[in-house]
């Protein structure tokens, strides 16, 4: 989603440690063999192919380039047949061709368009690369992890209470993701507090079961640990999962309050656990295995993890497998592991309002597994629309279902509302819908990554950042759940920001709730050399509250509030 940089550009610390993790792909000067390893390509574009791979392709084809949420990209399809046809043995054989106008075009299972992302040079180069032979990457052990952990401000030499006067439950740690850098910004005045380094595109940020410490995790498998009761928030650890990552979250359960932090890797498939205060490395557990199918995987990338309110346990996603892992950390070195069969590609998902039910979304399947952590089984496998993209999902009382959990969708324009179960009497009547989806939500298109509510509020906002018409993608539409009947009311979000039109679209992404439930923070996402903003409105009224158009605001994607995340408010 952002501009093409140029092709040689020097790449920063955190790519330059991807390129290298991922292992050398082009020979020495020259061009590369046209045969098995598919089209000629010079060393420079094979490293080309390979960092935007990497950066823009890998999280949901695969670093093996096996498919998940996106397809398969091997060359025995991608690549023409020996004798340059189209076909062979009867599968269909893509070529340079028609891959470049997937590329550019994208699909409608999802795929943005990148003919306003990358230059005609680049995608003509990732047609070619996507038909090579993909390599192997190098392993990433827990000596690996030791080496690169760095604990820059002992324990003993933090502060022993909060040295500002910021309102710490009301901070948005806002990714901007082509900086590899977190804004910290206080929710009440608005303003950025401090901007730290980071991982590269950090995907999540997490917060200590005290709300002090923020964990983020970038996608170059960069850990960053950041203390807020400094008078300026400080890194004070950081360490690497291994060269791709996406998830991480902290012991919550009472008596281990930042004592943990799992932290999930894509590559190597696996994850780890490490001490909460300092990321000291502890144990590092392998995800290769089986299927839900009963076939071997060599890449079941971890995806989602939360923290259990009830019991000393993880959630952990396994993508590829459909395996979904209950982590008991109350032993860490006689870990037990309860493994439930759900269903394939597992991604994000959050708690029911009553945190017993955790749903996630098996995408490529279709489906949304719930598992009752209380009980360590399966409650169901729920059908949905087109490719499920929660996020954590939405939690409200539907006036005639009772308790929901919502979802949007990648590939269907709805947003399907499935009845959750409740121990309060006066939702006993409710049962019957149980794990059922008992309303779908009609949204003007495809290409929904994020819904979101709050106890406090009437509204259901859903974004569209990865549909390819601008006046979906640029703004956010949003439902009044006491009257789901009426369409959603449609903020254009782009032009309220008051930003220039650009010819690349501005992604509008990440509703977030400030800590009162009062307003709702959006990512109004342009390229790296455009400018970005947070945009700001009131939610009891819709109107524009406030735009965040900072100079360092570039490519802001998530933003997560230090109390609700703390809490899972969603």
């Amino acid at each position: 989603m952002k501009p093409a940089t140029p092709i040689l550009r020097k790449a920063s610390i955190g790519a330059m440690f991807v390129l290298t993790s991922l292992g050398a792909y082009a020979q020495s000067g020259g061009a590369a063999s046209a045969g098995p390893a598919g089209p000629a390509m010079t060393a420079a574009e094979v490293e080309a192919g390979k960092k935007i791979y990497f950066e823009r392709c890998a999280g949901c084809h695969g670093v093996l380039r096996k498919g998940a949420t996106g397809k398969n990209l091997e060359p025995h399809w991608t690549k023409k047949a020996a004798d340059g046809s189209m076909q062979e043995g009867g599968t269909l054989k893509l070529g340079t061709a028609r891959l470049e106008k997937i590329i550019a075009l994208g699909t409608e299972g999802g795929m943005v368009n990148y003919d306003d992302i990358l230059t005609k040079e680049e995608i003509n180069i990732m047609a070619r690369y996507i038909q090579r032979t993909p390599d192997v990457p190098p392993e990433f052990s827990l000596k690996d992890m030791e080496a690169s952990w760095k604990l820059l401000v002992p324990v003993n030499e933090r502060p022993k209470k909060q040295m500002n006067k910021i309102n710490l439950k009301n901070v948005f740690a806002t990714t901007l993701r082509d900086t590899g850098k977190l804004a910290l910004i206080d929710g009440d005045t608005k303003q950025i507090w401090e901007i730290l380094d980071t991982g590269y595109a950090v995907h999540i940020s997490r917060l200590s079961a005290s709300g002090r410490y923020v964990y983020t995790v970038g996608r170059d498998g960069l850990v960053t640990l950041i203390d807020m009761w400094f008078e300026k928030p400080k890194t004070v650890a950081t360490i690497r999962m291994g060269s791709d990552a996406r998830s991480v979250d902290t012991s919550k359960f009472k008596g281990f309050e930042d004592k943990y932090l799992i932290g999930g890797s894509y590559w190597p498939p696996q994850y780890s656990i490490m001490e909460g205060e300092t990321l000291k490395p502890l144990k590092v557990v392998s995800t290769r295995g089986i299927t839900v199918d009963g076939e071997y995987h060599p890449e079941p990338r971890v995806a989602s993890i939360v923290s259990s309110h009830i019991k000393p346990e993880w959630v952990v996603n396994i993508k590829e497998t459909g395996q979904i892992l209950l982590v008991d950390y109350s032993d860490i070195k006689n870990l037990k592991t309860t493994t439930i069969e759900s269903a394939k590609f597992l991604h994000d998902g959050g708690w029911d309002a009553s945190k017993r039910y955790f749903l996630v979304a098996a995408n490529a399947s279709h489906k949304i597994a719930a598992v009752d952590t209380k009980t360590g089984k399966l409650a169901a496998l729920v059908d949905t629309k087109k490719i499920p993209h929660p996020g954590r999902g939405a939690n409200f009382v539907h006036p005639k279902y009772g308790p929901v959990w919502a979802t949007g969708h990648l590939g269907d324009p709805v947003v399907s509302l499935i009845s959750t179960p409740s121990e309060k009497k006066e939702h006993a009547q409710f049962k019957k819908y149980n794990w059922k989806v008992v309303e779908e939500l009609k949204m003007p298109g495809a290409g929904n990554l994020f819904v979101k509510t709050h106890p406090k509020s009437n509204h259901l906002w859903a974004d569209l950042p990865m549909n390819p018409e601008r006046e979906n993608t640029e703004s956010v539409y949003v439902f009044n759940m006491k009257d789901l009947s009426k369409p959603p009311v449609k903020l254009d979000v782009a032009k309220d920001s008051g930003l220039p039109e650009t010819k690349a679209l501005r992604r509008v992404t990440h509703p977030e709730y400030n800590q009162a439930g009062d307003e709702v923070w959006l990512s109004l996402w342009g390229g790296k050399t455009d400018r970005s903003a947070i945009v700001i409105y009131d939610d009891k009224t819709l109107k524009l509250k406030k735009v965040i158009t900072d100079p360092n605001m570039i490519t802001p994607t998530g933003k997560f509030n230090v109390y609700n995340t703390q809490f899972d408010i969603y």
